[in-house]
């Protein structure tokens, strides 16, 4: 693949690289796909075993697949959904290149285009759109110093119980990730201490309806801009044993400990803060607050739902939230393990171009960057709430390939105008 050319690059063959080659190819837009490992790897290497797409199949899908081998109210295995981003990929003849690493894109100078260094030698590309999504960089505080525990790791790294040593575990992070993973440590026989921070906690299916159905009707996948200090407030849903909705009150009630944010850690032992009545007490109001949203749809509509009203009642706070720990001498408490369920950075470090903040941060507007002629895909709050979703990624990349396209076509006006 030495000197090669291409009109436009696309980086990664995740769920983001594989709709840009859809949407470039409707558009006639000649292109390539490189990815360093395989199609849909992240849902392959990052995730743990027991792992089930967050919506049901009939919502996490593109629009022109639909999963073969899982109902369409059900939900996908980490496996079932690199299967389907495979298929995918073959369904619409991607030029997929894997195996290739891309290690640095830079502007030509005194004419259009990127040079683009990989693996496997040099791309000359008009455009690049890096697809690598928000997955990259897997990231936890500095707070429990190395060798405090017998093990710690990062959500990314854990893959079921029996990888762990014997012993209670500290799950931090109150996302899907952590409290997912905390059941299923409670599950397995383990002592469980779960440290919950701000969380969104949508009802699994409200008055026979998903979640996501109900974000779909109210308007609020199309959410443009986040709510002020909510940028990066995680969503605790599941789709784990066929979809149920997060109660930290039942949490605590199968003898999962629940603390507040972890803090600070001292001769071996952790503070927590005194903030998870506050935490809890948002996340539920968040909860009543699409169940009213729900109602209020259906009564303005004249729609035939079932009435749920015991979905609105809440039950007494959990002991944890009025009589809150806050602090655990881990050597005491038996804790031999800290799973981190803190999210991801990204890592653009080979963007080699003026395309991010003074953070390394993507610098976009729906993903067209301030540099010209390079795009970014697969990021959430891309354009707007559902770009974190898989078909939300599918639209943004449907608008990040007609820019590309419309570009084309006034770069075509010139080279017509010089001939």
């Amino acid at each position: 693949m030495s000197n090669q050319e291409v009109e436009v690059l696309v980086v990664g063959a995740g769920q983001a690289g594989v709709a840009m080659s859809e949407h470039l190819s409707e558009n006639g837009v000649p292109h390539l796909v490189l990815e360093r490992e395989r199609i849909a790897e992240r849902w392959r290497t990052m995730r743990w075993d027991s792992l089930v797409a967050n919506g049901p199949a009939w919502h996490d899908r593109f629009p022109g697949l639909e999963f073969q081998d899982v109902d369409a109210d059900g939900f996908a295995t980490k496996d079932q959904v690199a299967a389907y981003f495979e298929a995918y990929a073959e369904k619409i003849n991607a030029p997929i290149k894997t195996g290739v690493e891309v290690t640095s894109v830079t502007r030509h100078e005194g004419r259009p285009g990127f040079r683009v260094e990989t693996s496997d030698g040099v791309i000359d590309a008009r455009y690049v759109v890096a697809a690598t999504g928000p997955f990259q960089k897997p990231v936890y505080p500095p707070i429990v110093p190395d060798g405090a525990v017998e093990l710690q790791m990062h959500s990314s790294s854990y893959r079921n119980p029996a990888q762990l040593p014997e012993g209670a575990v500290l799950v931090v992070g109150a996302g899907s990730s952590g409290v997912q993973i905390a059941d299923e440590l409670q599950r397995s026989g383990r002592q469980v201490f779960l440290s919950v921070g701000p969380h969104d906690r949508p009802p699994r299916s409200y008055r026979g309806r998903d979640f996501c159905w109900w974000l779909g009707v109210l308007g609020l996948w199309d959410l443009e801009t986040p709510a002020a200090g909510a940028e990066h407030v995680t969503i605790a849903v599941s789709g784990a044993r066929g979809g149920h909705t997060v109660d930290f009150r039942a949490l605590e009630a199968t003898g999962i400990q629940l603390v507040g944010m972890t803090d600070t850690y001292d001769a071996g032992t952790l503070t927590f803060r005194e903030d998870l009545a506050e935490n809890i007490a948002l996340g539920d109001a968040n909860y009543l607050a699409l169940l009213r949203a729900a109602d209020e749809y259906v009564a303005r509509n004249g729609i035939d739902l079932p009435q749920e009203p015991q979905a609105h009642i809440l039950g007494p706070d959990p002991q944890a939230a009025t009589t809150p720990l806050l602090s655990l001498d881990l050597a005491a408490a038996g804790v031999t393990s800290v799973i981190w369920a803190t999210g991801f950075a990204t890592d653009y470090s080979w963007l080699q171009v003026d395309a991010l903040d003074e953070n390394g941060r993507p610098a976009h507007r729906r993903g067209v960057s301030t540099e010209p002629g390079v795009y970014f895909v697969g990021l959430p709050w891309l354009s707007r709430r559902g770009s974190s979703f898989i078909w939300g990624v599918w639209h943004d990349a449907k608008h990040v390939a007609g820019h590309i396209a419309t570009q084309r076509s006034y770069a075509d006006y010139d080279r017509q105008a010089r001939a």
